[in-house]
């Protein structure tokens, strides 16, 4: 869909603040418990969508400059994402083509990659570059014998990559405009600040808690709700992708400013979150950004969430950078200890059986919205019609 001007949302945002109002769709709706719980579904869910669809692997500031390189996980596979000497980023699975062993931890920078078993070297671009003791070993083809490369384009300052080789990549396709937030911000010219790693319940638990503004009362009554409403918030759809307007309790100061510069005032009285489906929940501010990657497993009642932190500008000095710390700390800490630690307590609930569905209302149209897109995807038929906001 065409975005709406973001000066528009917020008058949205701050109508439904004077009418003590939020966005509802026309039904309350039930997901069976099982949707957090059934092991077939789970399996289901990673092969359809999480090893076919686009995934964002890494923010392009992570790596910098020709040379730069992260090895990862994701869903049990180990990803070595790199940036070659012309610029161009590519993404692997981080296997040696000859006993498979890992060709990189980490992250850093280097012109190759040597092979810590027998010393096998491979270049940026993922060539096998040298077999060491060539002569004694036997002759091989080297062009065939490179890493295993998996789609991959970068865009909007993220590194996108599917998770099975071969597959074609469309992210105009598949983002339907949502990158364009991205663009307007130049996150490609941002400065990473670092990482953090939480553990919690099933990835649809977890993610359902980034879709909805309901719950700020009531959990984060020191943290989130001090600044931002509880349960007023609109909703946009772009694809299965989100953007999610919150309003602060001071939106009425955009009455302070001329109507045409609204669309220049996020995070002055009122907020986004960009939901990047399957797994991704952004909250940029010029202060800081948190951007939440939830990968799922090993089990269906688990998820491992990577919390990445950047900013338009890197660390003035030692005061500043300590400045971010504790603002990173912060972060982390109220989506860890209220969000994640109420989701564990759920996935027992369900897991408990003292109810076959949970409920979502009209008011939780975001929710609704994610569970249609996974049905969506499942449901194996790209004919079917899509769910729309």
């Amino acid at each position: 869909m065409d975005r709406p001007d973001i000066g528009d949302v917020a008058e949205i945002l701050l109508d439904y603040a004077d009418q003590n109002s939020t966005f509802q769709t026309d039904k309350v709706v039930t997901i069976p418990t099982s949707t957090y719980t059934d092991p077939e579904l789970w399996q289901r869910e990673m092969d359809v969508i999480f090893k076919r669809v686009p995934l964002m692997l890494a923010l392009s500031a992570e790596l910098p400059e020709p040379g730069s390189y992260k090895a990862m996980e994701a869903m049990g596979l180990p990803i070595l994402i790199t940036r070659d000497k012309a610029g161009k980023a590519h993404a692997f699975l981080n296997v040696c083509s000859h006993r498979g062993a890992p060709l990189a931890e980490g992250s850093g920078k280097c012109s190759r990659f040597t092979c810590i078993y027998h010393s096998w070297t491979f270049g940026l671009d993922g060539k096998l570059l040298a077999v060491s003791d060539a002569a004694k070993f036997g002759e091989i083809d080297k062009a065939s014998r490179g890493l295993r490369e998996l789609p991959c384009e970068e865009r909007a300052g993220m590194i996108f990559g599917i998770l099975t080789p071969g597959l074609p990549i469309d992210l105009d396709g598949f983002y339907a405009g949502m990158l364009r937030d991205f663009e307007d911000v130049g996150l490609a010219n941002w400065s990473f600040l670092g990482s953090r790693v939480i553990e919690g319940a099933n990835w649809k638990i977890a993610f359902d808690g980034y879709l909805e503004g309901y719950h700020f009362a009531s959990l984060h009554p020191r943290t989130i709700h001090p600044r931002t409403f509880s349960n007023l918030t609109f909703y946009e759809g772009f694809g299965p992708h989100m953007r999610i307007g919150f309003a602060q309790t001071d939106i009425t100061q955009l009455r302070e400013t001329p109507r045409e510069k609204w669309g220049e005032m996020e995070n002055q009285g009122f907020d986004f979150v960009r939901i990047l489906f399957p797994n991704i929940s952004c909250f940029l501010a010029p202060e800081i950004a948190q951007i939440a990657q939830l990968w799922p497993g090993p089990t269906p009642d688990k998820n491992r969430t990577i919390l990445y932190y950047a900013r338009r500008d890197p660390p003035k000095d030692e005061a500043d950078r300590a400045a971010l710390e504790q603002m990173i700390t912060f972060l982390r800490d109220v989506t860890y200890q209220e969000d994640y630690v109420i989701g564990e307590k759920i996935q027992k609930g369900v897991n408990a059986g003292a109810h076959d569905s949970i409920i979502l209302g009209r008011n939780e149209r975001g929710n609704q919205f994610f569970h249609e897109w996974v049905r969506w995807y499942l449901n194996g038929d790209p004919n079917a019609p899509k769910p729309v906001m």
